[in-house]
């Protein structure tokens, strides 16, 4: 059972063949997600204007998760790998940990948008949890737009 699907290749999609227009793509992608985070988040503001419906604290999850956005994508991947990168103030080493700081950051923003959503919306039981899920939502598509803005371009085109 496990070799049934050995002798199976999927056609080749000619229209797939992004070539050097993979980091556009990547990028036009990833920027309409941060756009479409913020411009959620920001409609939430504007219908829940009361504290008590959208506390004004809760938007220092997606600040932080736009800061680790520009954390992560600061450091290129050759930096990462020690690719001629030896200057600056601690070379490779502090190329990664400002890499794994900006991760860390990025993970934790859309854990306390979890956190707020399930903490100060759902549990409790109010009449519309909507700015909740709208928070999430803003962390999550910034949280996957600083993915594909990171790991969704090549550096080999920049060459």
């Amino acid at each position: 059972m496990a070799g049934c699907l050995d002798n199976f290749e999927w056609p080749r999609c000619e229209w797939m063949r992004l070539g050097e227009r993979r980091n556009t793509i990547a990028s036009i992608v990833a920027g309409t997600m941060f756009f479409s985070g913020w411009w959620v988040v920001i409609d939430a503001a504007a219908n829940y204007p009361n504290d008590k419906d959208l506390p004004k604290a809760a938007h220092v999850c997606g600040v932080v998760g736009t800061i680790a956005l520009v954390m992560v994508n600061s450091i290129s991947n050759g930096h990462v790998r020690g690719d001629g990168y030896n200057t600056g103030c601690l070379g490779q080493t502090g190329a990664r940990i400002w890499l794994f700081i900006g991760f860390l950051l990025l993970f934790g923003s859309l854990i306390a948008a979890a956190w707020i959503l399930f903490g100060i919306y759902v549990v409790p039981g109010k009449p519309h949890p909507w700015p909740g899920v709208q928070l999430f939502m803003q962390n999550a598509l910034i949280f996957f737009g600083a993915l594909i803005f990171k790991f969704g371009r090549t550096e080999e085109l920049w060459e």
